[in-house]
């Protein structure tokens, strides 16, 4: 096939061709905003699944949708070591300075600049006075404590979008490298925005360790958010994932090649686009049978091997990766922690440094206790084809 058609988008947060299997999770969004934007109440939404489940794929289009119904959107990423305070200025600024409508709204808006220009001093966030424009709000939001002032922020945030007949929407990626107190300011602030009936809403996405980290940094955390699993996708959503886009190229794909890249992928929406690009670019005609797809399974585990699984295995130490590759020879899991040091020939408490070190980097998670987890699907094979010859 014509590579320069190829239809299939596999990348870090890239939208795919067809955003099959997420119908209910887009509504439930759509209909959160709507009511948010309406003045009623609407329970933020934190969504959790592995790596490649398509977490930021689905922020981004809440992302979209708010964006449509002109609510005040701010996107952010929280990697590992960064504080809350200094993502949540730039883009909440840039924001602010684009609301628009009323002069009520625009007075609104200038007076939340001065509120987020006393929190930028207040945690030494390095934004330029000149950038701002405004005077401080002295008294408001500057106290230096997070939990209190993030509230008093976000609670102006939320009378600004109110005065714009909108409503504040704020997105937030990997939610779960967020540290802990700035966990816990931001369980608070929503918590307390939500209480004096502002238009906010929250959505957030993180590992499924997540769920436990907020119910550990405040206990109401579990009432407060909704936490839609985002998990692979069903067969019948998966044949959609590649046929449909195909079928827009004006090309057909049979069901024993579906259920081939089916089978392999297990269903996770990364692995689909992956597969699906390289089934594309080695058929030669339609329809796409299985020959392509068996083909085209060498090109796409080298592609993952190279970016997607490598980039995660290089910020593991030596010792982080031998306790991976212990979870590998048992298969793909969960497995408990004692088979593990078993497996290492190690006592457990000897290697319960290395399995948090491994749970703070987001490589592993407890589905329950005692238990552990890849939260990459499908890397326990990778751990076989990278260390072939590994022995404790």
């Amino acid at each position: 096939m014509d590579a320069r058609k190829n239809p299939f988008a596999p990348g870090a947060g890239t939208q795919p061709p067809e955003l099959a299997g997420r119908s209910g999770t887009v509504t439930d969004a759509e209909v959160a905003i709507a009511r948010a934007k309406g003045g009623l109440s609407s329970k933020s939404q934190l969504l959790l699944g592995l790596r490649g489940v398509g977490k930021t794929v689905l922020l981004n289009r809440v992302a979209e949708i708010a964006q449509a119904e002109r609510c005040l959107t701010v996107s952010l990423e929280a990697p590992e070591a960064n504080r809350l305070a200094e993502m949540l200025v730039p883009p909440l600024r840039s924001a602010l300075f684009k609301l628009s409508g009323t002069e009520k709204a625009k007075l609104a808006a200038q007076k939340t600049l001065g509120v987020l220009r006393s929190f930028a001093a207040a945690f030494k966030v390095k934004v330029g006075d000149v950038e701002f424009g405004v005077r401080p709000e002295t008294g408001t939001a500057d106290s230096g404590q997070l939990e209190f002032d993030l509230a008093e922020l976000l609670q102006a945030v939320g009378a600004a979008a109110r005065e714009d007949a909108s409503a504040f929407v704020l997105l937030i990626d990997e939610v779960q490298y967020l540290g802990s107190q700035d966990l816990a300011a931001l369980i608070v602030a929503v918590h307390r925005v939500g209480q004096k009936g502002l238009p906010f809403v929250l959505f957030g996405a993180g590992l499924p360790q997540l769920a436990a980290l907020a119910g550990d940094a405040k206990s109401y955390a579990e009432r407060l958010f909704d936490y839609p699993d985002v998990g692979p996708l069903t067969r019948e959503a998966a044949v959609d994932a590649i046929r449909a886009p195909v079928r827009r190229q004006g090309v057909e794909i049979d069901d024993q090649a579906l259920d081939l890249v089916i089978e392999t992928t297990k269903g996770y929406p990364y692995f689909l686009q992956e597969w699906g690009y390289q089934t594309w670019n080695v058929a030669t005609a339609s329809p796409i049978g299985a020959a392509d797809a068996r083909l085209a399974t060498r090109g796409a585990i080298e592609r993952l091997d190279r970016g997607f699984f490598r980039v995660r295995f290089d910020r593991l130490t030596p010792k982080e990766k031998h306790y991976m590759r212990a979870m590998a020879s048992l298969g793909p899991g969960p497995h408990r922690s004692g088979d593990i040091a078993h497996a290492l020939k190690r006592p457990v408490s000897s290697v319960a440094p290395l399995r948090g070190g491994l749970l703070t980097k987001g490589m592993i998670y407890s589905p329950q206790h005692g238990d552990t987890a890849f939260t990459v699907p499908m890397f326990d094979e990778f751990m076989k084809r990278t260390m072939p010859g590994w022995e404790p």
